[in-house]
């Protein structure tokens, strides 16, 4: 598929490290978007918060295991994929006037590789990632978002990840039993809304705790963040979104 017809973004909830290692429905539905291969990839993560904004400029970027108690097989896996500094520059353009900080440090996080070696397994689509700004709330993330949509016109894909049902107290690790209700509901008020068309000071998401089962729920906020990026390339442009699973 040409670079022209991958101008595609997404939100996917990773859920748990584990789908690195397993083939399930989760895993099947991030590999089916595959099916559109971009020029290169700008990846969302929730668990990357800053003070202010950071893209990674590096050509080969580490492979971060930000997880403990796992199988060793899942420490050992790597995401090889190339960075890509021409395209940091481009977001860094693209954001102007926020000052953006080039990362030599950083990497993939799982958040990001979690799902990506999921779509794109030979990691030979190049990926940038851009952090959270923890000192920003949700509406300006939005506006951050506005802004990068007109990567996917060069063949640039957008991937945010993070589960934004993160009560891990209240887990069901059993995939046999039904979720909980205020789970369910919170999970569908996110799927709802990230497809919304308005003026993004008014954006359902930039006032998710004010939904009635946000406490039951706890949600992430470096996926509310995530989501909430995602969602402004949506309302700067419709076409190709994919709004994941958070189950």
């Amino acid at each position: 598929m040409s670079h022209a017809d991958s101008r595609a973004s997404a939100f996917l909830g990773y859920g748990s490290p584990m789908n690195v290692l397993e083939e399930n429905r989760y895993t099947q539905a991030w590999h089916q978007l595959s099916a559109s291969r971009p020029r290169a990839i700008v990846a969302i993560s929730a668990h990357w918060y800053t003070q202010g904004t950071a893209v990674t400029a590096m050509t080969n970027p580490r492979t971060i295991h930000d997880f403990d108690g796992f199988p060793q097989a899942l420490f050992d896996t790597r995401y090889p994929v190339p960075g890509s500094p021409a395209l940091a520059q481009q977001i860094a353009e693209a954001l102007e006037p926020v000052p953006v900080r080039f990362d030599n440090e950083w990497g993939f996080d799982h958040s990001s590789w979690g799902v990506l070696i999921k779509m794109y397994p030979d990691a030979d689509v190049p990926v940038v990632q851009i952090s959270i700004d923890a000192t920003q709330p949700p509406a300006w993330h939005v506006e951050q978002g506005k802004k990068l949509a007109a990567l996917r016109n060069s063949g640039v894909m957008i991937v945010a990840s993070g589960n934004v049902v993160h009560n891990l107290r209240k887990v069901r690790w059993d995939e046999t039993v039904e979720p909980w209700p205020w789970a369910q509901r919170f999970n569908q008020f996110v799927r709802d809304n990230l497809n919304y068309q308005g003026e993004p000071d008014a954006h359902p998401l930039t006032e998710v705790m004010q939904y009635p089962d946000s406490l039951a729920v706890q949600p992430n906020a470096g996926a509310l963040s995530a989501a909430a990026l995602r969602a402004g390339r949506t309302s700067a442009r419709r076409g190709g979104e994919h709004a994941g699973r958070q189950d």
